[in-house]
């Protein structure tokens, strides 16, 4: 196994292009790090500022009836359906601080049905997973299941949208090899 967090090249902070410097940087000072996924897409700069946008619109949005919690949620359950260990673990460890709970993120991951969540979010997790697995078959039915929890259009659509963004985002993690930062094993976690 290697410690490499990428099967392609991961280029240094200092020759990133400014705004992508920029907005690295942001990051490593929020978070205290630099989360992997950062440096790996700057690997191709124009695919990187559009990631990032359509991240930032679907994950940062105070509009809708999904928390941050929730939207996380969805990323934790659909990435787990992907196999995608980056972003398991990565969302994994922001949905724990989120949600103010150590066990949610694992319970998620390994089987929401189980997890100590609510029916509404279950729901959710449900559809979103339908989604992610046979988007095909997407119906009335899962519409009015949704809207029962009190969802509306808008907020199936944010669903959705966050459940396809992050099927694209598990794809391109598994398939350059993208490795989830040590620091995220422990975010939302007691020390002991």
């Amino acid at each position: 196994m290697t410690n490499a967090i990428s099967r392609f090249p991961v280029p240094e902070i200092k020759d990133l292009p400014d705004d992508i410097r920029e907005k690295v940087l942001a990051v490593q000072e929020k978070a205290g790090f630099v989360p992997n996924v950062f440096l790996t897409l700057a690997h191709r700069p124009d695919e990187f500022r559009a990631f990032f946008a359509y991240h930032d619109a679907l994950m940062l949005k105070s509009t809708g009836n999904l928390n941050k919690a929730e939207r996380e949620m969805i990323v934790t359950a659909t990435s787990a359906k992907n196999n995608c260990l980056y972003c398991v673990v990565a969302h994994g460890a922001i949905l724990r601080i989120y949600a103010k709970n150590v066990l949610v993120a694992d319970q998620v991951a390994v089987n929401h049905l189980k997890a100590d969540i609510t029916a509404r979010q279950s729901a959710m997790l449900d559809f979103a997973i339908k989604v992610c697995l046979d988007s095909q078959s997407v119906n009335d039915a899962d519409y009015a299941l949704l809207h029962g929890h009190g969802f509306d259009d808008e907020d199936i659509w944010d669903i959705a949208a966050i459940t396809a963004f992050f099927g694209l985002s598990n794809r391109m993690a598994n398939v350059i090899s993208m490795r989830p930062n040590e620091e995220f094993f422990l975010m939302g976690r007691a020390p002991r």
